[in-house]
């Protein structure tokens, strides 16, 4: 699973959140230690779309279209998780982000009854990602918020089997 951010940072220059979880995410699948992706982001929009762009860039970069699954209500990293296990019906999960992003990822997944492990994707230096640290401390108080309300994706969705 790959957890979706946007492409381009504001401005329109490229996030390399984006470029450094799509690159380990291809070569894992290149070096067969994953055989399918689920792409879970946000399609809050007509405008915005995480999942079908990094589906694109994706198939761009030699995956088969046939080996992508996409979570188009993966909204908060919280809904990625609890979707995978109860609507795509996955019981183990190796999850693709940065690894500030993969330590709150994988608690919220156990927590939810799903066996995931991280795949560290590249960081980005601190002074680049600095807005993306102060971010990330809010979400990790949120986490025990919503587990304290347990707080329920925003869409649960049809049932898709990954095969």
């Amino acid at each position: 699973m790959i957890l979706g951010t946007a492409k381009n940072i504001r401005g329109g220059g490229s996030n390399p959140y984006y470029e450094y979880r799509l690159n380990a995410v291809v070569s894992l699948f290149k070096a067969g230690k994953i055989e399918f992706i689920l792409v879970s982001g946000d399609n809050g929009s007509i405008y915005y779309n995480e999942p079908t762009t990094i589906q694109n860039d994706l198939v761009d970069a030699g995956v088969p279209a046939d080996k992508i699954f996409l979570d188009y209500a993966g909204f908060r990293t919280l809904d990625s998780m609890v979707r995978a296990k109860e609507v795509f019906g996955l019981e183990q999960v190796t999850v693709v982000s940065q690894k500030f992003h993969n330590e709150r990822a994988i608690y919220l997944a156990h927590k939810n009854g799903l066996n995931a492990i991280g795949f560290n994707a590249e960081d980005v230096s601190l002074e680049s990602g600095f807005k993306i640290q102060i971010r990330e401390y809010f979400a990790r108080v949120k986490v025990f918020i919503d587990l304290a309300l347990n707080t329920r994706p925003k869409f649960s969705g049809d049932k898709i089997k990954i095969e």
